[in-house]
């Protein structure tokens, strides 16, 4: 088959995949069993994960002999909200202009999905001496939630891979770190009471204020403190502070405040020990305080999600591989999260490489230049190729 008619493919695939509104508070199912049924259609079996709820689903497949030592090509189905933005068409609904294909979800990432679904066909020509897995997930936008369940799927009852490809916007270069991430709710609970005496009441603002303000403080801290050789960039853990709720009227004492706040880390650093600073804060700082006006009042937090980092390694087997079929030299180093540090934890070793730049991602007008879907078609090729020589594995042997 043609180039020019697999990226004919990748690009109606896309269309369709776009069409699915699979933000992350939706039910993914629609979309689940539509790349079901595309691959039903073509002899190739699936396996389905669910969330506790049933509304949430990830999608495993195989092409190739069922052993271990395959390559998995993974990929999330969710995408971020459009809510508050202004795009210039329909979202849901995929447009080209200017070599570029438009539509949320078009880099991040349903344009590598894309691609790999239109490759399975080709995939199931080649002799493969190795499978190849695809690994479609859901809710990695809200903490790469879905793809543990997935991973306890796989190491339970299935072979292991000997790599993953994790295909999230790269611009085609080899990322083999990234930091984790951890979120948090604090809920600071007072006591309500007319405005006009204070006295009465617990002003759960001005107690979480105190805690914001903390935050400030170790965020000065954490950086005045970072090694500049690190590379990534800013060379530090950055505390994220995004949103806070709190109070009901200006003339009343505000009883519930939420603070949602969390902190992007860097692979060495202990989430643990961060969080206990914040806590030991609290707990020593500002609970007492509320304490002795009102024995009402409270502290609460509770960890809200916890991504994985991806601990660079340049000698795994992941990024051998990608050396290998592409001639890259070098590996870099991100600042968001994603799903290969969940696949690292899990003794599989995993690299970040994808179409599209990450600066497109969660923006409106989200955009892949189909330029991009080109290079990821040629990338596949060639891992294909690789994976029908004669023991493909011996490249991992004898790195």
């Amino acid at each position: 088959m043609k180039k020019s008619d697999i990226l004919k493919s990748s690009i109606a695939i896309l269309q369709e995949l776009i069409s699915f509104d699979s933000t992350s508070r939706e039910s993914n199912l629609a979309l689940i069993e539509h790349i079901r049924s595309y691959l039903d259609n073509l002899g190739i079996e699936s396996r389905i994960t669910h969330d506790s709820t049933g509304e949430k689903a990830n999608l495993w497949a195989t092409i190739g002999p069922a052993t271990s030592g395959g390559v998995v090509l993974s990929g999330h189905l969710d995408v971020v909200p459009v809510d508050g933005q202004q795009w210039s068409n329909d979202p849901f609904n995929m447009w080209q202009a200017d070599g570029k294909l438009f539509g949320r979800g078009v880099v991040d990432m349903k344009g590598f999905i894309a691609v790999c679904l239109a490759m399975a066909p080709q995939m199931l020509k080649h002799q493969l001496q190795l499978p190849i897995h695809f690994a479609f997930t859901y809710d990695e936008e809200i903490g790469c939630v879905g793809v543990h369940g997935l991973l306890k799927d796989v190491i339970d009852n299935l072979p292991l891979p000997r790599a993953v490809i994790v295909g999230e916007p790269t611009s085609m270069k080899i990322i083999g770190g990234h930091k984790g991430s951890r979120s948090y709710s604090t809920v600071v609970k007072g006591v309500p009471a007319h405005s006009s005496d204070p006295r009465l009441g617990v002003n759960s603002i001005m107690a979480a204020a105190k805690i914001v303000t903390f935050l400030e403080t170790l965020q000065q801290d954490l950086a005045e403190n970072a090694d500049q050789n690190n590379p990534f960039d800013p060379p530090f853990t950055t505390v994220d502070l995004g949103i806070i709720n709190g109070g009901t009227a200006n003339n009343i004492i505000p009883e519930f405040t939420e603070i949602q706040w969390g902190f992007r880390l860097l692979p060495q650093d202990d989430a643990d020990n961060l969080q206990k600073r914040v806590t030991d804060f609290i707990d020593n700082e500002v609970t007492p305080p509320l304490k002795a006006q009102s024995d009402k009042a409270s502290v609460s937090t509770t960890i809200t999600n916890d991504v994985t980092p991806l601990v660079p390694d340049d000698q795994s087997p992941a990024e051998q591989l990608i050396r290998h079929i592409t001639g890259l030299n070098n590996s870099g180093v991100v600042s968001f999260g994603t799903e290969a540090g969940a696949f690292q934890q899990s003794g599989i070793p995993a690299v970040v490489f994808g179409p599209g730049s990450i600066t497109e991602a969660h923006q409106p007008d989200e955009f892949i230049e189909i330029e991009q879907i080109g290079e990821c078609i040629e990338f596949v090729e060639k891992l294909l190729d690789w994976a029908q020589q004669d023991n493909p594995d011996s490249l991992f042997q004898s790195g």
